[in-house]
């Protein structure tokens, strides 16, 4: 009876362990996961072996200098203690096809160690570095506005969903004395570095906007200068920015290369595309960008939305490689324009969740619907 009941709980046990290790498994992930390597090691082979021609003889290279060039721009990826521990390994496992017996057994042993041992630290480092990712994700969704947003005058609904763990869109809605502001941009690369240009860009809104900007056309002139101060700076950002003054049935609005948002119209019961004139913000000079760049007057009634968005919106594309479009975002708010921005919000959500299915976002998403309540 005592071995049977060992031979249950080794059994509970192992199935324990086997469901923990494979629990994220799936086989959709499986295959991204390795389109995702094999796309990885493919840039790494040509960036290292380039052409399979040597410009310099006109003959074909061999396969050890291919294999050498690849494993040399493998090891300058690592820190110089473990590309010493990978030479080593590399050195130790062909020296064991020279020798034999117990020296032969030893340098593979060496060898297979210090493969092991250099993976070991390296899975630590990618922890460490993804907790800290994690940790600058949360610093930057805590930036974001709150999902619902809402006072007398406006109802304001928000959604932002990264690609990445960090992400280089930027959505802000900041209420002032004289009104509210409601921003959408898209800073131009993705990941790390986009995300923190996000966070210089809405630092350097808000402190303009506490200065008592009111008017988007003069936000965006301002931060042109901000970002073309920096000589290096190769950044360029598209956005578009409303300010909802407060008691009026319009608001001010200016685009900067960014995606036409759509305004739902209540006594039309129609839409419209708002496609002012402008320049990204980063592209010109602020004296072209002036040129350019116009400010309209919108008028905004109750019962009317307004929906801005990125383009990782519009852009996103399903199994087929179609993309989701702004027909679809146009006839949503031709059916839900007249609800509450929640609402709409959640019927684009649910739309494009359908539309994508299993797909791998490509880029950031973010949107916000504003909607007028009296």
């Amino acid at each position: 009876m005592s071995n049977k009941n060992d031979s249950s709980k080794a059994f509970d046990r192992t199935k324990r362990i086997y469901k923990e290790y494979t629990e994220d498994i799936t086989r959709e992930r499986l295959g991204k996961e390795l389109l995702a390597d094999t796309t990885r090691i493919k840039k790494l082979y040509r960036e290292a072996v380039g052409d399979d021609i040597d410009p310099l003889t006109g003959e074909q290279v061999g396969l050890i200098t291919k294999f050498t060039r690849f494993t040399g721009a493998l090891s300058k990826r690592l820190n110089p203690n473990r590309r010493i521990l990978f030479g080593g390994s590399i050195l130790f496992f062909v020296a064991s096809f020279w020798n034999s017996g117990l020296i032969s057994t030893a340098l593979l042993s060496l060898s297979f160690l210090g493969f092991i041992t250099n993976m070991i630290l390296e899975l630590l480092e990618k922890t460490d570095a993804k907790r800290e990712i994690d940790f600058a994700r949360d610093i930057q969704l805590s930036l974001l506005p709150s999902p619902e947003d809402n006072n007398t005058e406006l109802e304001i609904a928000s959604f932002a969903n990264t690609a990445n763990e960090v992400g280089g869109d930027y959505v802000d809605v900041i209420h002032t004395d004289k009104g509210t502001f409601v921003i959408n941009a898209d800073v131009s690369g993705k990941g790390l570095s986009a995300s923190l240009y996000m966070v210089r860009m809405q630092a350097m809104v808000h402190l303009l906007v506490n200065q008592g900007v009111t008017s988007p056309r003069q936000l965006f002139l301002e931060l042109n200068n901000y970002i073309k101060s920096g000589i290096r700076d190769k950044t360029f950002v598209t956005a578009c920015a409303c300010f909802f003054p407060k008691n009026e049935s319009h608001f001010y609005f200016a685009r900067a290369g960014h995606n036409p948002p759509i305004l739902y119209i209540k006594e039309k019961d129609a839409t419209i595309t708002l496609k002012t004139p402008g320049l990204a913000l980063g592209m010109a000079p602020t004296f072209r960008l002036e040129k350019h760049l116009k400010e309209a007057t919108i008028n905004f009634s109750a019962g009317d939305s307004l929906l801005v968005y990125t383009d990782g919106l519009n852009e996103a594309r399903n199994a087929d490689g179609q993309e989701y479009g702004e027909g679809k975002l146009i006839s949503i708010m031709e059916i839900y324009g007249a609800l509450d921005s929640k609402t709409i919000t959640q019927k684009i959500q649910n739309s494009l969740d359908i539309f994508i299915g299993e797909e791998q976002q490509l880029d950031d998403i973010t949107f916000s619907v504003i909607h007028k309540v009296v």
